[in-house]
């Protein structure tokens, strides 16, 4: 591990219908920096699947791009997903919002059959190999379900989602607001947030025991 540890942060858009949920996006990175950590924002360079009006909750004709689109929750500072190289990082952490499970992979829209985006699948089974921790909030986690398998996670205690994860090879634990499921042999931690109906500062604690629970597995 780095003396500070490092940690690189992959997006899936901007807001929670249609990209990465701001909120667990933010406590995150708070979560990093409070606890010593550095981190680096990616997101792959692809079209969304669509776009959200979110004051309406209702589609819109418009047409985004995942990277460009995350780039406003990084300030700027993001890189194309396919740059990541997990020698250069202690951590891989993924927030949760409908673009993990829109634009990361298909799982919105065809649950355990779905499709996973070249870049982030590459970036999980380089991470894994390299046994280093995998971090996945709120809906999250059935990206990481997707691509190993064989894993234990937790959403929560949505029982049609849980079935979808098992359904694809992992095992569902029930956890609670500020609660994480830690799978010890595939260094993979994970934790509802808004899977749950939380408040911001629930979204907060469930964000930093992750964050250290990661730290933890370094």
């Amino acid at each position: 591990m780095s003396a500070k540890p490092k940690f690189a942060v992959v997006l899936s858009g901007c807001g929670v219908y249609d990209g990465t949920e701001i909120h667990e996006a933010v406590m995150t990175l708070l979560a990093i920096d409070r606890q010593g950590g550095s981190y680096q924002c990616f997101a792959p360079d692809v079209g969304q699947l669509h776009v959200i009006n979110h004051a309406l909750g209702a589609p819109s004709d418009e047409v985004r791009n995942v990277l460009v689109e995350s780039a406003r929750i990084a300030r700027g500072a993001i890189l194309p997903l396919a740059h990541y190289k997990p020698a250069d990082y202690d951590a891989l952490v993924f927030p949760g919002g409908f673009g993990a499970a829109k634009n990361l992979c298909t799982f919105a829209v065809d649950g355990p059959n779905c499709s996973v985006n070249p870049d982030a699948e590459a970036a999980i089974v380089a991470t894994h190999a390299a046994k280093k921790p995998i971090v996945a909030l709120c809906i999250a986690p059935a990206l990481i379900a997707k691509v190993l398998g064989k894993v234990e996670v937790t959403i929560g205690n949505d029982a049609a989602t849980a079935e979808a994860l098992n359904a694809m090879g992992a095992s569902h634990a029930e956890r609670s607001h500020g609660e994480t499921c830690v799978d010890l042999v595939n260094k993979v931690v994970s934790s509802p947030c808004y899977m749950l109906n939380a408040t911001v500062g629930q979204i907060a604690d469930g964000a930093h025991a992750a964050i250290a629970q990661a730290i933890k597995l370094m």
